[in-house]
Order: C-alpha cells, then sequence, then structure tokens
C-alpha cells in the first residue's frame, strides 16, 4: 500500500516528553498545533484548528501515539 492510498488521520497525538509538567505534543492535519497537559488540551486545539466536535475514541479521527487518551505521565 502506497502512503497515497492510506487514510490521513487528522490528529496525531505523539508521546509523552517528561518534565517538571509532562505533555504531549499535537499534530493537527499535518502541522503541529502545539502541546497538550491532557486531553482538554487536545479537544481545545482540535477546536480551534475548525475541527469540532472530535471523537477522541474514534481511530479514524484521532491517532495516539505511546499511550491511549488517558496516558500523560
Amino acid at each position: 500500500m502506497t502512503d497515497e492510498a492510506q487514510p490521513q488521520v487528522p490528529i496525531i497525538v505523539w508521546g509523552v516528553t517528561h518534565g517538571d509538567r509532562p505533555f504531549r505534543m499535537v499534530q493537527i492535519r499535518g502541522e503541529p498545533a502545539g502541546v497538550a497537559h491532557d486531553i482538554t488540551d487536545v479537544v481545545r486545539l482540535a477546536y480551534e484548528a475548525g475541527l469540532s466536535p472530535v471523537d477522541l475514541d474514534d481511530p479514524a479521527t484521532v491517532r495516539w501515539v505511546g499511550g491511549g487518551k488517558y496516558t500523560w505521565v
């Protein structure tokens, strides 16, 4: 399967970056959207990018890398 044939997931939430306040980078439509400290931030970033409502459990909408939506540490 080529890259062109693979469906693009609009939101990618990358693995946890550890530090004083752990966070996850969020990418929307292939562009960096910001950092998220919890699922509320993911929803906010999606809304700011024009994606609303967002189903965080839909794998066609959100790809969670390095843990699911409850992995923040």
